[in-house]
């Protein structure tokens, strides 16, 4: 089975709009992912009907509550058939473990990551909100609370994979968002980096939006994403 590197973020407003993007994608080159928005608008059945179309999915739903909830949320998101799923490691120890708990010993279980720090944060946002170090040391400390929590990996900033692979061993997943091309604009990504940079620093997997969602031909814009993938 294949292993694309490259998880397309579907952030649209409805089904009609994602699933005509993913029509314009390949399974063979791309992972989808879910977030928030779309997930809230569409449900389950989106999900479902992407599956048809061939596709792995990473639910990107951050869970966030007390654990005992978190982990129904995750029990309840692994009955989708879905490849990868989320929390927020700021959530802590216990609630980690319940979500991970949750899903069972199967081989076939959804992969559990934790969201450290968002990329849009910087150190001045982490300050504000009570965290006093900047967003590399809290990732690595969030890292490693997720990984003794027995998680699968973390979405981080390429800037911080180097650091978080050193520390937490070469299967730990890092999963890395604001991927751009050099010729590609920021957005509201502060911290963003190529994909040939996020790899060489230890990344695992690249989330990619709007340099292939908003692309004119977005299977063009994958492929030359899945090029520059080469290290």
């Amino acid at each position: 089975m294949s292993d694309p590197k490259i998880i397309v973020a579907l952030d649209f407003a409805d089904a009609p709009a994602a699933l005509a993007l993913a029509r314009r994608l390949s399974p063979e080159l791309c992972r989808l992912k879910v977030g928030k928005e779309l997930f809230t608008a569409a449900g389950p059945q989106l999900v479902e009907d992407l599956g048809r179309l061939g596709f792995t999915i990473f639910l990107d739903l951050k869970f966030h509550d007390i654990p005992n909830t978190v982990a129904q949320a995750c029990k309840s998101a692994a009955a989708l058939g879905i490849w990868m799923l989320n929390v927020h490691a700021l959530g802590g120890r216990a609630m980690m473990m319940a979500a991970r708990q949750a899903l069972g010993e199967s081989l076939e279980r959804p992969r559990l990551i934790a969201v450290t720090v968002l990329t849009s944060m910087t150190s001045s946002d982490l300050v504000e909100v009570g965290i006093g170090t900047g967003p590399s040391e809290a990732a690595l400390r969030l890292a490693k609370l997720t990984a003794e929590c027995g998680l699968d990996g973390v979405v981080c900033s390429a800037q911080e994979a180097q650091m978080l692979r050193r520390e937490c061993g070469p299967q730990f997943l890092l999963v890395t968002p604001g991927i751009r091309l050099e010729d590609s604009a920021a957005d509201d990504q502060k911290r963003v980096a190529t994909p040939a940079f996020a790899l060489a620093n230890g990344a695992s997997y690249l989330v990619v939006g709007r340099p292939i969602t908003r692309a004119a031909d977005p299977l063009i814009a994958l492929r030359a994403m899945v090029a520059a993938t080469v290290v």
